[in-house]
């Protein structure tokens, strides 16, 4: 869990680096703004908003990790949502540095989705240790 935990901080920090890398080295640049006409088809706005649906995602998960590590949660259910988490965003990550594409459904949202389900299963976890134990 604790490992799970140490590699999404990685991953944040691996995306602010690619994201703030190359929209530094974008002619024009100005700190803070992205363009407004950019869309999938930049690797600038997919390395933007790759970042910010992470940061997105992290409240819910660092909320549930840290409470889980704080109440003892060791059922390996919560250690392998935590995982899966932590897995598919990278995925997700993956595919969306790679696939630059306007749909939707993407196969990225897939990974989105996963993520989710994964971060809803530990505070479901939660809220029955906290209610029954």
């Amino acid at each position: 869990m604790l490992v799970s935990l140490v590699l999404f901080a990685w991953i944040l920090v691996a995306q602010w680096f690619v994201a703030s890398t190359v929209k530094a080295r974008a002619d024009n640049a100005v700190p803070g703004k992205i363009d407004d006409n950019l869309s999938h088809d930049s690797f600038i706005f997919r390395a933007h908003r790759t970042f910010q649906n992470t940061l997105e995602n992290a409240p819910l998960y660092i909320v549930c990790a840290l409470v889980g590590l704080h109440l003892g949660v060791s059922g390996p259910i919560f250690a392998i949502a935590s995982a899966v988490f932590v897995a598919a965003r990278v995925i997700h990550m993956l595919l969306y540095y790679v696939i630059a594409t306007e749909s939707n459904p993407s196969p990225r949202s897939y990974f989105f989705m996963i993520g989710w389900l994964a971060n809803i299963v530990m505070l479901v976890l939660l809220t029955l240790e906290i209610l029954f134990f």
